[in-house]
């Protein structure tokens, strides 16, 4: 069957690629989330305290159901802003594992499968960003848009992301001294890289439609939900002192509140935004 060359399907290898990954990802979750204190047995380096390896984890399980849904979605717009945070994340934990390469344990099935990872999922990753990027669709006239404030908003709160986690990893010892819990070197730049996967957020700024920034925002909600549930369980690793311990509690509360708003506003609410372009340009939320 022939295809429309800006059809906006979702290729083969995409989905193939999303179905590869997936189970890497969810592997990693249950150890590190189930067991953040068994660290130096069962994973690729030892991480302390046990916040740490618990973030890393909730962010693979929210790439994990990233793609899975990506294996099964029918339309790209709705993945493209996720490929392009995941190829970054990846870099950087690919440049993280080189510049710290001498605290992995190299005797570790473990570790050579995360090396693995990191160092080729960023260009297979790429790859299908590029090739998917070849088919996608313009915006119909009837797709509803998001109005200007809450593209202002998440745009705002993504390049927030992005510039936190470029600063941490390009600076880790800056951030080392005020961070709520004990960070080192390297997982002060693995929190940076998990931070990055933020600039997904930034996708909005030239993809207004709602269909493209749904499936993050569950991604999202899903990631700090289970950050929340461990910085409960680690509650005592935690310096209360550091204001920085106060400020990233409520940004992610934000976030949560924020989310929950664009949800009822566009997903159940819908029908109140006109998806008219001439319309959505005067909507204000």
């Amino acid at each position: 069957m022939a295809h429309r060359e800006d059809d906006d399907r979702v290729l083969p290898y995409t989905r193939g690629l999303s179905l590869f990954i997936s189970p890497f990802l969810l592997v990693a979750f249950v150890v590190l989330y189930l067991f953040p204190d068994d660290t130096e047995r069962l994973f690729a380096w030892t991480i302390h305290p046990t916040m740490t390896p618990m973030v890393l984890a909730s962010a693979y399980l929210g790439g994990a159901y990233f793609f899975v849904r990506a294996a099964r979605a029918d339309r790209w717009n709705a993945l493209r802003t996720g490929f392009a945070s995941v190829a970054l994340f990846a870099s950087l934990l690919g440049v993280a594992t080189i510049v710290h390469w001498d605290r992995f344990n190299h005797q570790h099935v473990a570790f050579w499968l995360w090396a693995g990872l990191y160092f080729a999922a960023p260009f297979l990753v790429l790859a299908a960003l590029l090739a998917n990027s070849r088919v996608a669709a313009p915006t119909r006239p009837d797709e509803l848009r998001l109005g200007s404030l809450s593209r202002l908003v998440v745009g705002l709160v993504g390049l927030l992301a992005l510039a936190q986690g470029i600063a941490m990893f390009l600076a880790p010892e800056r951030f080392i001294g005020i961070w709520p819990w004990t960070l080192t070197p390297l997982t002060c730049r693995v929190v940076a890289a998990i931070f990055c996967l933020g600039a997904a957020g930034l996708g909005v700024l030239a993809d207004p439609r709602w269909s493209s920034l749904r499936l993050m925002l569950q991604v999202e909600v899903l990631m700090v939900v289970l950050m929340l549930v461990a910085a409960v369980r680690a509650r005592g690793e935690f310096d209360t002192g550091r204001a920085l311990t106060w400020v990233l509690l409520a940004g992610f509360l934000g976030v949560l509140v924020g989310s929950a708003f664009l949800w009822l506003r566009y997903e159940r609410g819908g029908g109140s935004t006109t998806p008219n372009p001439a319309t959505a340009s005067r909507s204000s939320t």
